[in-house]
């Protein structure tokens, strides 16, 4: 089976993240390369090619004007305002949708895809194994969270007929997608399988679900609100141990063998 791990770059802070993505990956599988998808070409996307990924260009989506008028930052970001945590001020909803431009990568057989503000620290590699659509709970502030997915990592059989099937469904007249393309992929994908968290452990599980912290089982950190190349967010200190670690990924020093979870008094 043909198998690749996938990302999606649309700024230099995503191509930073990719970069320490693609290290990550390095240090737990040499057999399976990273495929970038990146939306522009005046990218530093040099680094990214130097590590051996294998960059693509994709567009936007061909969405209506009505479409992407309806998911502009101010829109979405005002509808669906975000209340647990900041989001940096290059996210651009419309951005997120290209995600699904990966079921045109009919090259492979499988693929497993991963943003590019998280990391890998254990093998992943049994996710090849799993079907479409598989993807992790939305989990990070209380158990209720483990009904909804989250689009950070997923296992998915690219197919050109599901992508174009997909366009259809997703610019509907009147249609808001609250979180992007992760409602819609829930939608999309009602009966998806479920990952164990722990292969998109949320960074927030550190301090809001300790006991769901067990850093020996986890096998991916996703930075899912501030990006730990951020030097000034409300959450320094209490994200400095993943930042760390981010950090020690992207310049090749060694990982901790305990990352205990923070505490909240």
């Amino acid at each position: 089976m043909t198998a690749a791990y996938v990302t999606l770059v649309t700024n230099d802070d995503y191509a930073l993240g990719a970069l320490a993505l693609a290290r990550s990956l390095k240090r737990v599988d040499s057999d399976h390369s990273l495929c970038v998808m990146v939306t522009r070409e005046d990218l530093a996307l040099a680094p990214l090619e130097a590590e051996g990924c294998k960059v693509i260009r994709v567009e936007r989506l061909p969405c209506s004007k009505a479409f992407n008028k309806r998911h502009t930052r101010e829109r979405q970001h005002a509808a669906a305002p975000f209340t647990k945590g900041t989001k940096p001020a290059f996210h651009d909803p419309l951005d997120n949708f290209c995600k699904l431009r990966l079921w045109e990568l009919e090259t492979y057989e499988r693929v497993v895809f991963i943003d590019a503000d998280a990391i890998v620290v254990r093998d992943i590699r049994k996710l090849f194994s799993y079907p479409e659509f598989s993807a992790a709970p939305n989990l990070y502030e209380t158990l209720a969270d483990m009904h909804r997915l989250n689009s950070g990592v997923f296992v998915a059989r690219p197919s050109k007929r599901t992508f174009e099937n997909m366009l259809l469904a997703l610019d509907q007249p009147n249609v808001f997608w609250r979180r992007t393309d992760q409602t819609f992929l829930e939608s999309y994908f009602p009966d998806w399988h479920g990952l164990p968290y722990t292969y998109n452990a949320l960074q927030y599980i550190y301090f809001n679900l300790p006991d769901l912290w067990r850093w020996s089982s986890i096998r991916v950190v996703h930075y899912q609100y501030e990006k730990p190349w951020e030097t000034n967010h409300p959450k320094l200190a209490q994200l400095r141990p993943l930042i760390d670690l981010w950090h020690a990924v992207l310049e090749g020093g060694d990982l901790p063998e305990e990352l205990p979870p923070l505490v909240m008094q």
